[in-house]
């Protein structure tokens, strides 16, 4: 059995945890022990579905909140705990805070993976300087680099750990069974939100200036203006929330914007959506947009998005210089006389499907195990 310890777990359940979720559920627990260390005791997404597969949830104090009980309480943890671990697997979008591989090379963990889950800083400048410092510094306390695209590989290491065998990139892989596209949960979940005879534009993530959604509010502006039936969905909670409502209001959007929360029925939301838009600024491998696609459903993109799927019919690029105006009208444009078909072969090809993703993550593990880091100074 690998006992195999997770940071990256929190309250909300968004592309990280989604992404954990995807290979803890098809990945052979048989072989695996995994337990979950968080930075927060608040309860956190997916808690009941991970104890029930037998995971420990550990709960510490987070740094904002109080420094002192947070290092106090992660010095008492892997104190008591790290001797029951073959593996520390942290995943985060920044290297601002380290502390959890600091403590566990200090208490003897002896595989320590850094997993990068996004491509540029989300955070405030002091958190992009201290990231900039532990960059040059990550190769003293992790052996194994990890991330789930180039670009976000790029953000996290230098050029010599990315060439080395120990720097590897995990798909943000999806099971694909959830999302096949059904007429049937199409038209009855458009019936269910009343707009059957609507053009539904959606949004999944996190609300949080990276996604750019004060951006979208303006395109959809732009949208009614060409189309007054149109509808636009936006999934997610975040600290954003309230300019997002604000914005609503300014822009006189009413009751065609409607905010929909965080929810557990995002595939079935998807199948009932005409074309789904994302605007970020920035991202590594948005999970929201290999859902869609495996939904069947168009998505418009920016220019700051690199999808990692093969070419396909069901993708739009669009620059962030653009006017939402012209946006507006591609949307409409692209999205136009389109019929909605399965798209299993698109993300097998890409290597989006958690059978097979799962499968080489096995494989990549078995195989750090056996090995040595050329870059890391145990």
């Amino acid at each position: 059995m690998n006992n195999i310890l997770i940071f990256g777990m929190t309250e909300n359940p968004g592309g990280v945890e989604s992404f954990l979720m995807s290979y803890i559920r098809k990945i052979n627990r048989g072989n695996f022990k995994f337990d979950f260390l968080c930075n927060s005791h608040d309860k956190i997404a997916y808690e009941d579905e991970l104890i029930s597969y037998g995971c420990e949830i550990y709960h510490i104090t987070a740094r904002s909140k109080d420094y002192k009980k947070y290092k106090r309480e992660m010095q008492q943890f892997f104190k008591e705990n790290a001797s029951q671990y073959d593996t520390i697997w942290v995943n985060v979008c920044s290297l601002a805070n380290i502390d959890y591989l600091k403590y566990a090379k200090k208490y003897g963990i002896k595989r320590r993976i850094i997993h990068s889950h996004n491509s540029m800083n989300m955070d405030s400048k002091l958190r992009g300087l201290l990231h900039a410092y532990n960059k040059r510094h990550i190769d003293k306390y992790a052996t194994d680099f990890w991330a789930c695209s180039k670009e976000a590989g790029e953000w996290f290491y230098s050029k010599q750990i990315m060439q080395g065998a120990n720097y590897k990139e995990i798909k943000n892989a999806i099971d694909i069974s959830q999302y096949k596209y059904d007429e049937d949960i199409r038209i009855a979940y458009r019936k269910k939100y009343g707009v059957e005879d609507k053009f539904v534009i959606g949004n999944v993530g996190r609300l949080q200036f990276q996604k750019n959604q004060l951006f979208l509010l303006d395109i959809f502006a732009s949208v009614l203006k060409k189309k007054p039936e149109a509808i636009l969905w936006m999934i997610g909670q975040g600290e954003d929330e309230d300019k997002i409502r604000e914005k609503i209001q300014k822009l006189n959007l009413g009751t065609a914007v409607k905010m929909l929360g965080v929810r557990n029925d995002v595939p079935n939301l998807l199948q009932a959506m005409d074309v789904f838009v994302l605007p970020s600024l920035f991202e590594g491998v948005p999970l929201t947009v290999i859902e869609a696609a495996a939904s069947g459903t168009k998505y418009v993109i920016s220019d700051k998005i690199d999808s990692h799927l093969k070419k396909n019919d069901l993708e739009l690029k669009i620059s962030l210089d653009e006017t939402p105006e012209f946006w507006a009208k591609q949307i409409l444009k692209f999205a136009e006389d389109y019929t909605k078909v399965n798209q299993k072969e698109l993300l097998i090809e890409s290597k989006f499907d958690i059978a097979t993703e799962s499968n080489r993550l096995e494989k990549i593990y078995q195989e750090i195990l056996k090995g040595e880091n050329k870059y890391a100074k145990q």
